[in-house]
């Protein structure tokens, strides 16, 4: 239970820290520049013309709804987060407790190669199911913050509050407006999980000595590189379950300039695959010009 309690509390800390980042990242994602390009360096000190970074983007919120205004979509982001955590806690429990019941019996010696293989299989089908099962029922509430931030775009106030937001989103959508964009993040988070765990194991069976006295950090290092690696591949998912959630949702946001009517997750994948825009948003400070008029910002300094 207390570890339950400060599982929350930690979660909720780092959200409400990282709600200014995640603010212009979706604002970002869904190709709205407000901001004219400038005058920069990239990493090798070369000058560039490059979209403005997250801090200037932020200012740019700030100065418009103030310092408050860089935590829209809070209080749904922070629901979300509780519940997930909450639910994710509940399913790995229930296989705890399987476990137990399943070694009061026999036959549980097997080779030592063999348990760890099968080790690696089983808490990752463990982890997939306890995360599927919150990001099924937190969806409603990624889907209300997203939209909450992304109506800063049009000033609009469709989505203000969490009660106004699921009783809108219910006259308007139905049930399955609360689950917008949610196949491609379920496949992104479930692709990610399982290529995270399956390097992290090949690295740390073949290509680390046992015998190596700081092992156990080496393969916490290589979970988090791999970690990382793994949710670089798969941005493109949570891109475009971002803006599955917003697209014709009533948001000048999810409507042309800013965004086309997509018939499904597939038609936008194309399309931004298409135009090159699959790591739109990924990165918030290097940010350079893309080719094209993808984004709705005067673009004619560049000539």
């Amino acid at each position: 239970m207390a570890d339950a309690a400060s599982q929350v509390l930690l979660g909720s800390g780092l959200t409400i820290l990282s709600q200014p980042l995640m603010y212009v990242k979706v604002l970002i994602q869904v190709g709205y520049e407000p901001l004219p390009p400038t005058i920069g360096r990239n990493i090798f000190g070369r000058q560039v013309c490059q979209l403005p970074g997250l801090f200037c983007y932020a200012q740019h919120i700030a100065s418009i709804d103030g310092k408050r205004g860089l935590f829209t979509g809070l209080t749904p982001r922070l629901c979300s987060g509780v519940l997930g955590t909450v639910v994710h806690g509940k399913v790995l429990q229930h296989y705890q407790e399987c476990d137990k019941v399943e070694e009061l019996g026999p036959g549980n010696v097997q080779k030592e190669v063999s348990c760890s293989f099968d080790r690696v299989i089983k808490e990752t089908t463990r982890e997939m199911m306890a995360r599927s099962a919150a990001t099924l029922i937190t969806h409603p509430f990624h889907v209300i913050t997203l939209r909450s931030m992304v109506q800063f775009i049009g000033r609009e106030s469709k989505y203000c509050g969490l009660c106004d937001s699921i009783v809108t989103i219910y006259r308007e959508e139905g049930i399955l407006g609360f689950f917008a964009g949610l196949i491609p993040r379920l496949l992104g988070d479930i692709i990610s999980l399982w290529l995270c765990n399956s390097l992290a194991y090949l690295v740390n069976t073949y290509a680390l000595d046992s015998g190596v006295s700081t092992m156990n950090e080496m393969k916490s290092y290589s979970q988090a590189v791999t970690g990382f690696f793994a949710s670089m591949l798969t941005y493109p998912f949570v891109l475009v379950s971002n803006l599955m959630a917003v697209n014709n949702c009533g948001l000048a946001g999810g409507s042309p300039p800013y965004s086309p009517i997509y018939t499904s997750w597939l038609d936008c994948w194309c399309l931004l695959q298409k135009e090159g825009n699959m790591s739109r948003g990924n990165s918030l400070f290097f940010r350079k010009v893309p080719f094209g008029k993808t984004y709705c910002c005067d673009l004619r300094m560049l000539i």
